[in-house]
């Protein structure tokens, strides 16, 4: 299948939705983690699993056993590779970073670092996708479409205000016949953002496990290895995500003895691995940053009403700032939460004509 083919589901969750179709229910930060995480993870997903790319995962070369049962067995179970002969020149202290001569029967041979994670990688990077979206579903479920049925007729660009008078006014009576009685729903919102800066500092610790405890500092060490000296220097990349590799098949001969098959595994697979993890690394880290802001952002907005009018007020316009003040005071921390998300579904002209109406209501409250 083509990759251009494969990419296409991820369209529908990336693409831009037209204002109106469907109520706006969290914040452009929410949307880092369900969105653009989540499509990250699974593109990435889709790439390691796209033939198309670098054909077959790994080619193994092994004497006397025929390719097609050398490559399923070594895929199977495994390859190593050799941590003291990572440093050195290629074609005088060794054929490859990290590839040795069998010395001693593999059972006895400590020097071997196994590299199993390649057969799981499409598994995880996919079970992480679906992590980073669980905050958003768990909202959807505590937000049971609420917003979606308060704001219809009232989302998108106003051409008749006139018209949507019986929506608005509906909106409002709504909102003041439940004033006080939001806090909860906005508690569920911020306790799912919360989730979401708990899932990415997570994220981080699991692949740093899953690899080994390699993540962490691998891409630290990939930009250091960037300025080194040309001559000296050993890709960590390589490291992580070794291209040749080996494996051992043991058979019986004719005679009955055991023999030892030393083969080499060509893994171009990893070539893709390798530029997977280095973008996670650097995307986790600037999501980690971003989110842990936006957690200070959301304390001040619910230590300082100061600051929640200022939220408010900035779509409203002329006398309609001063009445959004006046309102602001008088209502509780729910109620302007859900205020805020009505504000997010509707263009200027029908907010402002919004707030004159509720403002209203709560001036004769």
């Amino acid at each position: 299948m083509a990759v251009m083919g494969l990419l296409m589901p991820v369209v529908a969750l990336i693409k831009v939705r037209s204002r109106g179709a469907k109520a706006d229910i969290d914040s452009n930060f929410f949307k880092l983690h369900y969105r653009t995480s989540c499509s990250i993870l699974f593109i990435c997903c889709l790439l390691v699993t796209a033939n198309d790319l670098i054909g077959s995962p790994i080619d193994c070369i092994g004497g006397s056993i025929p390719d097609n049962v050398l490559n399923t067995y070594c895929w199977i179970t495994s390859t190593f590779s050799v941590p003291s002969k990572q440093d050195g020149i290629v074609g005088t202290h060794h054929a490859y970073p990290g590839v040795a001569p069998l010395s001693k029967p593999i059972h006895q041979d400590d020097d071997k670092v196994y590299h199993a994670y390649y057969q799981w990688v499409p598994f995880v990077l996919f079970l992480q996708g679906v992590m980073f979206y669980l905050p958003h579903f768990i909202w959807k479920i505590f937000e049971d479409k609420k917003l979606d049925r308060i704001t219809t007729g009232l989302r998108g660009k106003t051409f008749d205000k006139e018209a949507r008078r019986d929506g608005c006014e509906a909106l409002v009576k709504y909102l003041w016949e439940t004033r006080g009685m939001h806090n909860a729903y906005a508690i569920k919102y911020y306790l799912c953002d919360v989730l979401n800066f708990v899932n990415v500092i997570g994220q981080m610790y699991f692949v740093d496990k899953f690899l080994g405890g390699v993540f962490m500092t691998y891409g630290t060490e990939v930009f250091n290895w960037v300025n080194e000296n040309d001559e000296t220097r050993t890709d960590p990349m390589i490291k992580v995500f070794p291209r040749l590799t080996k494996c051992t098949f043991y058979n019986y001969g004719s005679s009955g003895t055991l023999q030892a098959h030393d083969a080499l595994c060509v893994l171009a697979l990893n070539i893709i691995n390798e530029k997977i993890y280095l973008t996670l690394w650097l995307w986790f880290i600037v999501l980690a940053i971003l989110t842990s802001v936006y957690l200070v952002y959301l304390l001040a907005i619910i230590t300082l009403p100061s600051l929640r009018k200022a939220v408010v007020v900035r779509k409203a316009l002329g006398d309609a700032k001063d009445k959004t003040y006046h309102m602001v005071d008088k209502a509780a921390f729910g109620d302007w939460f859900l205020l805020y998300l009505v504000s997010r579904n509707m263009d200027t002209i029908m907010y402002n004509f919004f707030i004159e109406e509720l403002a209203e209501k709560y001036k004769s409250g």
